[in-house]
């Protein structure tokens, strides 16, 4: 018997009885004997039995699974997300199915076709740097398949999203490093297609004007991996011009760590010739030398919020009662200031 692929036929063979006795038993129907019930579960539960989910759902066209698309499981922030996300899904009775964009447009699309064709309730959904084409996305909910965003979206008026406030973090940082004396500001910048790019970026700039200080378009460098390479390798190209900056503004973690490799390598001091601030609070950020500063962001509250969304939404269509109106939810920053732009307080 192929132990991995387990059916009620299996059961009933084994033990001698009809396939819908195994079926009525493993339900607790009351017309089966409390001994038949108990043979049928042992060997159910010796045999690894797991019952067909798509074939139920074709009797029930309900799953109680929902998909989850996340970019990067290596990411600390998105990690956080997927525990929220868990938290909320297994209390309701939800299985969760994930799948790693990988940062790839042409995944996103395949892990879709995957989630749809496991009959998934509905799907949560953080964007890939790559994707600037929405038509998969489209045709998912133009198939009634409920989807909440996190994170990284695009504006569709069809579905709920949860954010956080990408522009006021980075501007709160961006201020920050202002009061520590920091006068000549870089951005490492990310994919520039993705919204929460753009509000940083924002957030990056209007706390220089609000300062009277004109950015630098030479020192705002787009780092479209993210990766702590590519932040080093736009350090090092800061680093080498005329005048260079004062201070580095990275659009995520990596990003600020790899700047920070690029100015030990250079001989320079953190925070005294270069103070640097990053965005996600990686935990290896407070054990970088010196600490990293950085904008923490509610990773598990985010997950949470973003399940508890999309559950509504399913059961609310379950019980025909229509859709709820889709609904923005943003979510607080909050400025972590460690040793790295602490100008005023570092050692001289």
């Amino acid at each position: 018997m192929n132990f991995n692929q387990v059916t009620i036929k299996d059961i009933a063979r084994e033990l001698g009885i009809s396939p819908s006795t195994v079926s009525r038993a493993l339900k607790d129907h009351p017309d089966i004997s409390v001994e038949t019930k108990k043979a049928v579960n042992a060997l159910a539960e010796k045999l690894n039995y797991q019952p067909n989910i798509v074939a139920l759902n074709l009797r029930q066209r309900k799953t109680n699974t929902i998909g989850v698309i996340i970019p990067e499981i290596v990411h600390f922030f998105f990690s956080t997300i997927i525990s929220g996300i868990e938290d909320v899904a297994y209390q309701a009775g939800y299985n969760v199915i994930l799948a790693q964009s990988n940062e790839s447009y042409q995944r996103e699309v395949t892990d879709m076709k995957a989630l749809f064709n496991s009959r998934v309730d509905g799907m949560l959904l953080s964007l890939s740097r790559e994707t600037m084409n929405f038509d998969h996305i489209e045709s998912i909910i133009a198939r009634g398949v409920p989807i909440v965003f996190y994170d990284r979206m695009y504006d569709t008026p069809q579905c709920s999203k949860v954010i956080v406030d990408d522009y006021s973090g980075a501007n709160e940082a961006v201020l920050h490093m202002i009061d520590q004396g920091c006068e000549r500001l870089a951005h490492l910048m990310a994919a520039p297609n993705l919204k929460i790019s753009i509000d940083r970026l924002k957030g990056f700039e209007d706390a220089l004007k609000e300062n009277n200080m004109t950015p630098n378009p030479e020192w705002i460098v787009e780092c479209r991996s993210g990766t702590f390479e590519e932040g080093k390798r736009a350090t090092k190209k800061l680093l080498s011009m005329p005048n260079p900056p004062d201070a580095i503004f990275a659009n995520n973690d990596p990003m600020a760590m790899g700047a920070m490799m690029a100015i030990k390598e250079k001989g320079l001091r953190i925070p005294q010739d270069i103070a640097v601030v990053g965005f996600s609070n990686w935990f290896f950020g407070e054990l970088m030398d010196p600490s990293l500063t950085t904008v923490d962001q509610p990773g598990f509250e985010m997950g949470q919020e973003a399940a508890r969304l999309l559950i509504r939404q399913i059961e609310m269509k379950e019980k025909n009662k229509g859709e709820p109106s889709p609904e923005t939810k943003t979510l607080k920053t909050k400025l972590v200031v460690r040793n790295s732009s602490q100008k005023r307080n570092a050692p001289k």
